[in-house]
């Protein structure tokens, strides 16, 4: 008799010292099945599925696998069994090639691994990659230089390689295009009816019901229900997680026109963008929008001093500014949330206390030395300030949700008083109901008269928070339009490049 399910988590139960985070959760998924796993941060959709994998232990609860209980107390484990998860965060090796990360731990070869059959890895490495309509030469090029796009996709194609019978997806479409997106879903859609059972994590609820099944939601750290996709709609969804609807998120205008806080005239980088002009005014939100590799985050890096800006000027508060680093744009009151806030935002074994202090130790004591007192102090404020939850400041990050590590990058430079916040995709990875409460957060600082830059490839996203919203193509700004002109049709077409007649 067949089993009813391919993979059917009963009764899972995880405590972490005296903090339940899954209280007796089930979820089942079919053979053939996408299934969708949503819930806020903190809900315990990341522990379940670490549970899955085999790196975190289970305190309670049973797994079974096609019908057959399975003890998944490793990753090899899982992987024997058939699971492969795509993080949310990259676990690639940035200095060796695509092939040596599709085939990570796997590379063909003889002699008791002796030597590499290169020509075999190649050919293995090149049909994962097809099978998502994504080619690069995998020999040539190093992960270290591909954008964050193209990393996700190898990733995904990493997970491909063992033909899994179940794969978790957490977040995969968070720096994806449009038309990646699109090739992915056609990937797992192929999947599925060939038997495979995909879990997939995501936050952005259109996502889940083009693609999804079923849907399990998850509430601090208990089920709530499993329900068929085409039984609820996205509002229902919502209340199912966070328990009520959210309204009043956009960003008000007060009508008046304050001072140009940074202005940027023809700035570029050859190859990369040319031509970029705007202004930025005080306690205005201003919308970069654009498909993924218009050159949004490489003007932002520019105008930060990450990158080196060849062409072009910019002015702050009036006077000329020539960033040659980071360093230069902190000391000017410039700060930036990076799209990747692991690997540019924070030190994730280090404590939420010494992480929102990261750019303010010199304003924690004198000589070189830290008063703990006055830090302590400074940064419980800030952090009760953006509103982070369920740690104490001696907490290492890495235990946070991703709303609340966001958060604790904005308590961060919050802290330090920047007067200009550039904010790249601040909401990837992040559920609606922190989502709701960043937004409100960015609100509140240009209401106080912060003057933001948001980046960002959600349209809802832009069309809410903005007073006004550049678009970019082929790096180039294309488009600019005030609040009351902005629409998703509008801006998608232009960034597109198609003329809005043409847009049905």
């Amino acid at each position: 008799m067949t089993p009813p399910y391919r993979l059917d988590m009963r009764g899972i139960r995880k405590s972490y010292d005296t903090t339940l985070v899954l209280r007796d959760v089930d979820l089942n998924a079919k053979v053939g099945e996408i299934h969708a796993l949503v819930g806020e941060n903190g809900a315990g959709k990341s522990t379940l599925i670490k549970i899955l994998a085999g790196a975190v232990l289970r305190d309670a609860g049973t797994i079974a696998i096609d019908g057959q209980a399975a003890e998944l107390s490793t990753p090899l484990d899982a992987r024997r069994a058939g699971i492969r998860v795509v993080y949310q965060e990259f676990s690639l090796v940035p200095h060796l090639s695509i092939t040596e990360n599709v085939l990570l731990g796997q590379l063909p070869g003889s002699w008791h691994g002796r030597w590499v059959d290169w020509r075999e890895a190649e050919r293995r490495a090149q049909e994962a990659l097809e099978a998502l309509d994504f080619k690069l030469p995998p020999t040539k090029t190093l992960v270290r230089n591909l954008p964050v796009s193209q990393r996700q996709m190898i990733e995904i194609a990493k997970a491909l390689v063992d033909r899994p019978k179940i794969l978790v997806l957490d977040e995969p479409s968070a720096v994806l295009s449009a038309p990646d997106l699109e090739r992915l879903f056609a990937v797992l859609r192929r999947l599925r009816d060939e038997g495979t059972t995909v879990v997939y994590v995501s936050h952005r609820l259109d996502e889940v019901f083009e693609i999804a099944d079923r849907i399990t939601v998850l509430k601090d750290g208990a089920l709530v229900a499993t329900v068929l996709a085409a039984d609820i709609d996205q509002p229902g969804l919502v209340r199912m997680m966070v328990g009520r609807q959210l309204r009043d998120r956009h960003h008000p205008s007060t009508g008046i026109v304050p001072d140009v806080a940074l202005a940027a005239r023809g700035l570029g980088r050859p190859g990369v963008f040319e031509g970029v002009s705007f202004e930025l005014r005080a306690g205005e939100i201003v919308g970069l929008f654009g498909l993924v590799g218009s050159g949004r985050t490489e003007v932002a890096r520019a105008i930060f001093g990450a990158d080196r800006l060849q062409i072009g000027e910019l002015t702050l508060e009036g006077l000329p500014f020539h960033p040659r680093s980071p360093a230069d744009a902190l000391r000017a009151g410039i700060a930036m949330v990076s799209e990747d806030r692991v690997r540019d935002g924070l030190v994730l074994f280090q404590s939420v206390r010494d992480n929102v202090s990261l750019a303010s130790f010199r304003a924690m004591g004198r000589w070189g030395l830290i008063s703990r007192r006055l830090q302590d102090i400074l940064v419980r404020r800030v952090v009760a300030d953006v509103g982070v939850r369920g740690a104490a400041l001696q907490d290492p990050v890495r235990r946070l949700s991703g709303g609340n590590q966001q958060k604790v990058v904005l308590a961060k430079w919050l802290l330090h008083g920047a007067r200009v916040l550039i904010l790249d995709e601040p909401t990837r990875g992040v559920d609606v109901g922190a989502k709701a409460e960043i937004y409100r957060i960015v609100a509140r600082l240009a209401s106080e008269g912060m003057a933001v830059l948001l980046i960002s490839s959600e349209l809802p996203e832009i069309l809410e928070m903005a007073d006004r919203t550049l678009v970019m193509r082929y790096g180039r700004i294309v488009g600019a339009f005030d609040r009351a002109d902005a629409t998703e049709e509008r801006l998608l077409a232009a960034a597109a490049g198609v003329a809005l007649g043409e847009v049905a």
